[in-house]
């Protein structure tokens, strides 16, 4: 880190939640790694670095060109951090691991393409907690929280609410993709203008659809148009109407579908488990988050679209 460290705060006190920035920055090396670890952006984790080391008076890490590395200090307090950790996972699955206290209801709102494709993780929560009685709603209206429609919503979204927290569990990556028959008919190295597209209807004014086109896909035409019915499309897909935009984590599961384009990088979403300030504490939601956090950890490269698999 640059510049010296001044000497301690006497009142300088750490918690929990500083060694945890220090726990995520040590194990992943770099602020953006850190900062996902910890659903934050990787601003938040350098400005809380440095907070924690001006409180203290010590540098807790030097900047290589290996990344952040911990000092002997910040070796001290890595150690410290992963002895809490555990006594903290302890004490939270001795708790949550007594089904018999975890009943009652719990309404999840999310999208469908969401919950389809992620669908072994809710499975997994009804199992290990089968008194819970789960809802999940995947309607396309919007579902507020602050008003009680759910307790808890995994969403994707780039800039989540301000009135809600939670953590971010990983990034969506979309690309395009088309039936291998239909590759095989219009050719494998054509470009994306000599494919049929599928497209939104017009009075949904997805304008944005026809100038990427344009940009993108120059004299392609739009076979066919739906609603904002996910399941349709995909299944146009599947049976070679048309090529499509479609989370990574959805075509490449779909046999006999393969990817036509490199990651759209600007298509790119956060995906993200919101709840209400004043909800988390309660165990079933509580249960559910570190659930589905712990699960969408194993899930990075099916979320990220690698490895590349186009045709």
């Amino acid at each position: 880190m640059g510049g010296d460290v001044r000497g301690p705060c006497k009142n300088a006190r750490m918690d929990w939640d500083d060694l945890r920035y220090v726990l995520a920055l040590s194990r992943g090396r770099t602020l953006a790694r850190a900062a996902q670890t910890l659903g934050v952006t990787h601003t938040t984790v350098g400005r809380r670095l440095r907070s924690i080391e001006q409180g203290l008076g010590v540098r807790l890490f030097d900047r290589t060109p290996e990344g952040f590395l911990p000092t002997p200090a910040g070796q001290d307090l890595t150690a410290a951090a992963e002895g809490i950790e555990g006594e903290v996972l302890a004490a939270e699955a001795r708790v949550l691991g007594r089904d018999s206290e975890l009943r009652g209801p719990l309404r999840v709102a999310t999208m469908d393409m969401l919950y389809c494709g992620f669908q072994d993780l809710f499975a997994s929560f009804v199992q290990r907690y089968p008194n819970v009685e789960l809802t999940v709603t995947t309607s396309l209206d919007h579902v507020s929280l602050t008003r009680r429609e759910a307790d808890v919503a995994l969403r994707m979204t780039r800039t989540p609410p301000e009135e809600l927290v939670g953590r971010r569990v990983g990034q969506v990556q979309f690309a395009v993709y088309a039936a291998a028959s239909l590759v095989a008919s219009v050719g494998p190295d054509a470009p994306l203008g000599d494919y049929p597209w599928i497209g939104w209807d017009q009075r949904l004014d997805h304008r944005w659809f026809d100038a990427w086109l344009a940009d993108h896909a120059p004299g392609a035409c739009v076979a066919i148009r739906f609603d904002d019915s996910g399941r349709a499309r995909e299944k146009a897909v599947r049976d070679g109407l048309g090529v499509h935009f479609m989370a990574c984590f959805e075509g490449d599961a779909l046999p006999g579908v393969v990817r036509v384009s490199p990651i759209l990088e600007p298509f790119a979403y956060d995906l993200w488990l919101l709840t209400l300030g004043d909800l988390r504490s309660t165990s079933r939601v509580r249960a559910f988050l570190d659930h589905m956090v712990q699960g969408f950890a194993a899930c990075q490269e099916r979320l990220a679209g690698s490895p590349d698999t186009r045709s």
